[in-house]
């Protein structure tokens, strides 16, 4: 359960108060694993709606989307599909979560379904994010978003900036930052 929008193009990114493991989440041996890939305009109906039943989730820790359920789709297809690196992670061929990386070094989104919270799904997409932006990453999320704070806290990242609502949503955020060399 991860995520928020910022401006036009979106710079939040959701949270995940999962374990540190950067393993795959087990599953028993006849449940598929998860796995992570690049997505694609094919997957935009499903991300989108990933998109807004996570958010859905995560009301009260983050405010809901303050746009209409219609507008998911043409977001993720014309602005996420198109402008971001979008990856998406699969179980069976139902997405679980997903994370958006805008260059240089944006975490815009960061979502999981809640029941694959806590499994290192969230470490493992983060650690495919250092992975793409070795240099450092830089994210948003909401100060009211404890869960996130803490997941991010415990992977390197600290906070540099706090507003107090200059977003679509009108809450209070921080800005935190990851640099390489810290755990």
């Amino acid at each position: 359960m991860i995520g928020q929008t910022r401006r036009v193009t979106g710079r939040r990114v959701p949270e995940e108060p999962a374990s540190p493991s950067t393993s795959p989440p087990s599953s028993p041996a006849s449940e598929p694993s998860i796995s992570v890939r690049p997505a694609n305009q094919q997957d935009g109906d499903r991300l989108a709606e990933l998109f807004w039943r996570v958010r859905s989730q995560s009301v009260p820790h983050i405010p809901m989307i303050v746009h209409p359920r219609e507008s998911m789709l043409p977001f993720v297809e014309e602005v996420l599909l198109s402008q971001f690196e979008v990856w998406v992670a699969e179980k069976a061929d139902v997405p679980v979560g997903f994370m958006a990386l805008m260059p240089p070094d944006q975490l815009s989104h960061l979502y999981v379904d809640r029941r694959y919270t806590g499994t290192g799904l969230g470490s493992r997409l983060l650690a495919l994010a250092r992975e793409r932006f070795p240099e450092g990453i830089q994210l948003w999320t909401f100060q009211a978003n404890e869960g996130a704070l803490r997941f991010y806290s415990r992977h390197g990242f600290v906070p540099v900036e706090w507003t107090d609502g200059e977003n679509e949503e009108g809450a209070p955020d921080v800005r935190m930052v990851w640099s390489p060399g810290v755990v």
